[in-house]
């Protein structure tokens, strides 16, 4: 009789595609819910971009990813958007 450990080490890909799934929906039904936050399996490890509107929406977003990804291969490009005022007129060539 196999055991949920067994199913999951016979098909580790499958496991680490619903651990994805699963932040997907995290991510999607909390605060965060409106951010454009990608995350992608790619060669045996996880990917996680996106650009959101603040650090501490950075940090929220990374710290969800850990939590929900803990021993998965990870790679993270999350950057936060730049809105502060231009200081100087943009020159055009």
């Amino acid at each position: 009789m196999n055991g949920p450990l067994e199913e999951h080490a016979e098909h580790p890909e499958e496991n680490v595609e619903y651990r994805v799934a699963h932040l997907r929906d995290r991510l999607a039904a909390e605060e965060l819910g409106e951010l454009g936050v990608r995350a992608e399996v790619r060669a045996g490890g996880v990917v996680v971009t996106g650009t959101v509107p603040s650090a501490q929406c950075r940090e929220t977003v990374l710290r969800t990813v850990r939590e929900e990804l803990a021993g998965l291969s990870l790679h993270t490009d999350v950057v936060v958007a730049e809105t502060a005022t231009p200081d100087h007129a943009e020159e055009l060539p």
